[in-house]
């Protein structure tokens, strides 16, 4: 299969907005009674969109101690666990080892490796939604923005000056609030609409069979 582009930025940028959550949608938990609401909340659902963040490392060498902060969310709220909290390393610790909730998102490469040591357990049930539009002809870093922009026709905006913010503050910013959450509930949202986009893409090539092995 040839391959495909996805919309650059500017192309993305002609779209109208992909709707974001509204402030009440996104919890940062941080009391016994949140956590417990979140708990609920998240272990009673199948599918859940999923991002990281991480404080930036300036210095060559630097120890990267993993995440700072999970996002998980369904199309209609989402739940940032600050993980210097022990409640909320706890409840990613539970959901992200629980192979029953299938956790849908892009780039999770280095999630698998630095999650394990961050949280004491590996992570089950990853889905790295890169892999589906690579399947499609698109590479295999397509990203939020760009699997925005493709299957919804929407403008997800993202701001490389909050991406590289200091994840470990004790209280994140509104905007950090804003981008944290959107990173995970659009791929809750794009898991929804991606059969019906897979269905209208051109059809798969057939598998290449295995080369016979060379005679002696």
């Amino acid at each position: 299969m040839p391959r495909r582009l996805p919309p650059t930025k500017e192309q993305s940028a002609l779209l109208p907005p992909f709707p974001t959550l509204a402030p009440a949608r996104i919890h940062v938990p941080a009391t016994a009674e949140e956590f417990a609401a979140a708990r609920a909340a998240l272990r009673g659902v199948r599918v859940l969109g999923f991002d990281t963040e991480s404080r930036p490392l300036f210095t060559a060498g630097a120890h990267d101690a993993g995440p700072d902060l999970v996002q998980l969310a369904t199309p209609h709220d989402a739940w940032l666990l600050q993980l210097r909290q022990p409640d909320a390393l706890q409840l990613a610790r539970e959901v992200l080892a629980d192979a029953r909730i299938a956790k849908v998102g892009f780039g999770l490469d280095n999630d698998l490796r630095s999650l394990p040591a961050r949280l004491g357990t590996d992570p089950a049930g990853l889905q790295d939604l890169d892999r589906v539009f690579a399947r499609h002809g698109f590479g295999r870093n397509t990203g939020v923005r760009a699997a925005v922009a493709l299957v919804l026709g929407q403008q997800l905006s993202k701001s490389k000056k909050t991406s590289t913010s200091n994840w470990s503050m004790r209280t994140l910013t509104p905007g950090q609030v804003r981008y944290a959450a959107a990173d995970a509930h659009a791929p809750a949202v794009l898991w929804q609409a991606l059969p019906a986009w897979e269905a209208a893409q051109p059809p798969l090539p057939p598998a290449r069979a295995p080369r016979p092995p060379r005679a002696a």
